[in-house]
Parts: structure tokens; sequence; C-alpha cells
């Protein structure tokens, strides 16, 4: 597990966003185009943020989504959504280069078009994921079905955050990844976090080896 502790959320952001600025640069310097995978949550929209201010070959990137909720096109509590905001919106990636989990089709029908898509792509380069308080990571919950699905993106129903319906990239595509950046902030992972260290399979445990980009909060087991 390869970690890396920073004072606080905003460095996390910063060094974060640097790294996956350096690594979008290599894989197009190296084959020609870049797959980066976007996360959801509050710590990635500050690193999307600082992203798009940076120089970046953006027109051989290729945007895909980690996981997204079942909710229609432009709400505001879709990941694609935050992600346009934050980044899409202010930078000339090319829209059919900008792959989107159709949720609103429900999970099954969705999981369904995702996969094929992810089926006629290369690896992922770069998948950016956080982790929640429960040890979720992307849309994969502890103790979910979806967690053990094999199929290149799946489908998620009953989980404990709203919406219940989601679609998620499964553990097989994220951990085929070239690299794969693991961002944790806060206090409230904090438990978490110590669970994972001490060895407990918890979703995100679960991940094949990649970089741990955690605040000191996150850090500091607790109490």
């Amino acid at each position: 597990m390869s970690q890396q502790v920073f004072a606080d959320s905003e460095a996390l952001a910063s060094h974060a966003a640097a790294r996956v600025a350096a690594l979008c640069r290599q894989a197009v310097e190296d084959h020609g185009r870049c797959h980066l995978v976007l996360a959801g949550g509050h710590t990635p929209r500050r690193c999307y943020e600082l992203l798009r201010a940076m120089k970046l070959p953006w027109a051989a990137l290729h945007v895909w989504f980690g996981d997204e909720r079942c909710l229609p096109p432009g709400d505001p509590e879709r990941n694609d959504a935050m992600a346009d905001g934050a980044l899409l919106a202010h930078v000339p990636i090319p829209p059919a280069q900008v792959h989107r989990i159709a949720a609103e089709q429900g999970p099954e029908a969705a999981a369904e078009v995702y996969a094929a898509l992810l089926a006629a792509a290369p690896p992922m380069d770069i998948v950016l994921l956080g982790m929640g308080e429960d040890g979720h990571t992307a849309s994969l919950f502890p103790d979910n079905p979806a967690l053990v699905d094999a199929r290149l993106a799946v489908p998620v129903h009953g989980a404990p955050k709203p919406p219940p319906a989601r679609v998620s990239m499964g553990l097989r595509t994220l951990n085929a990844a070239h690299h794969r950046l693991i961002l944790v902030a806060g206090k409230g992972k904090a438990a978490a976090l110590a669970r994972v260290r001490s060895g407990e399979a918890l979703p995100v445990a679960r991940l094949a080896e990649g970089e741990w980009l955690i605040d000191r909060d996150a850090a500091t087991p607790p109490a």
C-alpha cells in the first residue's frame, strides 16, 4: 500500500492534479492517447478545478466515469454533472471522447451499454478513486453483489447512500488500469482507513496496488 500523507485536503488535491497531469502526458507520449477515469466526491472536485488550469494534450484524452447515480441527465447529484462544472466545460476535450454512463436508463441497461464500450477500449491509463466512510469505492459497497460481479461495468441495487440505484465500473476494470490514485480526505474517513491498514477486506482494499493520497485528518487514527 503506497501512501503519501499531506497536510490538508488542498495539498492533497494539488498533488493529485499534478500527478494526473504527468501521467496523462506520459500516456499520450507513449501511445498517442490517454484514457482517464474520473471519480465523484468533494476531494476529486478540487483536483479537477486545479487540473483545468494545466496545459495538457486535451484533444488526446478520453474521459470515463468510475460510477454514476441513476438520475436524469444534468441532475446536480450526478458525477458527470460535477465533472462538467469543475473540469469538462472548461477544457477542449472533444465531446465524443467523454464517455458518460447513461445511468438514466436504469442499472441493468446502462451497465450493459457501458460494459460494451469498455470492452472496445484499451485498459484505462489512470483511474481516480475515493473511499467512503464504510470503505466503499466507486459504487462498490460492502456486502453488495456488485462487488463480486465480474462484468466490466456492473448494476448496483440497494446502495446504502441515495440514490440506491447506480452503475459502477467493476473491480475487474478498475484493477486492469495502469495507474490507480485513491484520494482519501477528512476525519470521517479515518476509521475506515484504519480498518484497511489493519487488513480488513473492505471494498477499497480489494483494489490492486495504487497510490494512496491521504490528508492528515484521514491518516490520524481515531481515538
